[in-house]
């Protein structure tokens, strides 16, 4: 197994992960139980919509990186696995750190154009 993809499964896996726990301590300190305000510059609203698109992505993504990373993987595979990750990382980052998810902005375009290029081109090396 290629250490690279292992590492990139990694870093989606605390991505997920820690973006879930975070939403428990937003909604521990805010009194909220379930669901939130769909106030688009709300911090819980942020991590929510962050989560569940990584929700959303990252499964498949290391199904992937497991898969082609077992099969002794090229360079340009291990650069799209990382690309990848970095991409997810990036939709994240655009989703939390800018005021308001209201009007779109460069992170969050980069990141998903990139998880959906990264994406399409992994699809496809599994027909390699």
């Amino acid at each position: 197994m290629d250490r690279i993809a292992l590492a990139c499964v990694a870093v989606l896996g605390l991505l997920l992960f820690g973006l879930g726990v975070t939403i428990s301590l937003l909604r521990f300190r805010e009194g909220t139980l379930s669901g939130c305000a769909p106030d688009p510059a709300s911090l819980l609203h942020k991590f929510v919509r962050a989560h569940a698109n990584t929700a959303e992505y990252v499964p498949f993504l290391a199904v992937l990186f497991l898969y082609l990373g077992a099969r002794s993987p090229s360079p340009a595979t291990l650069a799209l696995i990382v690309a990848a990750t970095l991409c997810r990382c990036l939709l994240v980052v655009g989703l939390i750190a800018f005021p308001s998810m209201a009007k779109p902005n460069p992170a969050r375009f980069l990141g998903a154009l990139g998880t959906y290029a990264a994406g399409i081109a992994l699809s496809f090396a599994l027909l390699r």
